[in-house]
């Protein structure tokens, strides 16, 4: 009913950036609070960002000051813009949507995320 599709991970020298992108599709009638998880091997799925419909944040400690989370109501997509990035930040970075689909059934999507690597 409802597809993520996320882009904009790879591979990247300790202090660059990227920038995340997942899009929402299908049968959308209102998209709620999107958010960025991660996963490192062997480690369990913590939360990254949350961005709510109307643009309030949440981040985790590790990712405050570095990692920023926006939104484009328009398009359904979700952004993560990471900046002085880490060893310990390389993880599956998946993304998160809480989404009433036009058959009025609400509930969180997961996209099959993307791999971010840290490393020189």
């Amino acid at each position: 009913q409802v597809q993520l599709v996320e882009s904009g991970g790879g591979l990247v020298q300790p202090g660059g950036s990227l920038r995340l992108s997942c899009a929402a599709s299908g049968n959308i009638s209102k998209i709620y609070t999107m958010g960025w998880y991660r996963q490192a091997p062997g480690e369990q799925r913590e939360l990254v960002a949350t961005i709510t419909f109307g643009g309030i944040t949440d981040y985790a400690d590790s990712m405050k000051g570095r990692f920023t989370i926006s939104r484009d109501n328009a398009k359904n997509t979700v952004y993560l813009q990471m900046l002085s990035l880490k060893p310990e930040d390389t993880a599956v970075y998946l993304c998160n949507v809480d989404a009433l689909s036009t058959d009025w059934i609400r509930r969180l999507y997961w996209g099959q995320g993307t791999q971010v690597t840290v490393s020189s």
